[in-house]
């Protein structure tokens, strides 16, 4: 009997989650280990289970997916990702794949096609879902970008893009500085630093301007 490869779903919506996770389970090489419904949990279950795979959206509460990215591949490099996602524009595309993640797949996917994606990258192959695909491929090979630079967004580092979430999403000073293990001076001081470099002066500015950057889904 072949081992099972361990995988945890990272997913904020529970229905969607338990679904995927039934799907995984009823497959005989698979088996989900763990469930998480924010980045800091995606993260923590992670580094507890030490998966072959992560199946991750790039929307979650308190950390959004590329940062979580990120620090999976900096602290669990072995483990897989799957990017799961509605989104489809170029930019959140390049974005996941230069962050660490081995595939990509939207969540219109059939579940046949999600279970080829999770066959594809175990054996180490990058999977880009039919439906984006070609736009990817036209993109490098025509060689023309289609993401507009924002030159404010661009100068706010990592951990200040983190916090900028964190702040659309409602979150105070000292809650932010729980979840990312920081100082409130830490925050504030991010804080400072993010309204200087967008020009944005209040939190609802920056509530709106996460929501337009995709960091906050206004639902």
């Amino acid at each position: 009997m072949r081992e099972k490869k361990k995988v945890v779903i990272a997913e904020d919506h529970t229905l969607l989650r338990q679904g995927i996770c039934v799907l995984l389970n009823s497959h005989d090489n698979l088996e989900v280990v763990g469930e998480a419904g924010d980045g800091l949990d995606a993260i923590r279950c992670v580094k507890k289970h030490n998966p072959a795979i992560i199946l991750l959206d790039l929307n979650m509460p308190k950390m959004n997916g590329i940062s979580v990215i990120k620090e999976i591949k900096s602290s669990c490099p072995a483990t897989k990702i799957i990017v799961l996602t509605m989104h489809t524009k170029e930019e959140y595309i390049i974005e996941a794949f230069k962050s660490g993640a081995e595939g990509y797949c939207l969540k219109s996917s059939s579940q046949e096609e999600l279970l080829i994606a999770i066959n594809a990258v175990l054996s180490g192959k990058k999977y880009v879902c039919p439906e984006i695909s070609g736009k990817i491929l036209e993109g490098y090979i025509e060689g023309q970008k289609t993401i507009k630079q924002d030159s404010s967004w661009d100068m706010l580092t990592q951990r200040e893009k983190e916090v900028l979430k964190l702040v659309g999403e409602g979150y105070k000073n000292l809650e932010i500085a729980d979840y990312l293990c920081i100082s409130v001076k830490t925050v504030e001081k991010h804080r400072a630093n993010i309204m200087e470099k967008l020009d944005l002066h209040t939190a609802s500015a920056l509530t709106a301007y996460s929501i337009e950057r995709g960091l906050v889904i206004n639902e």
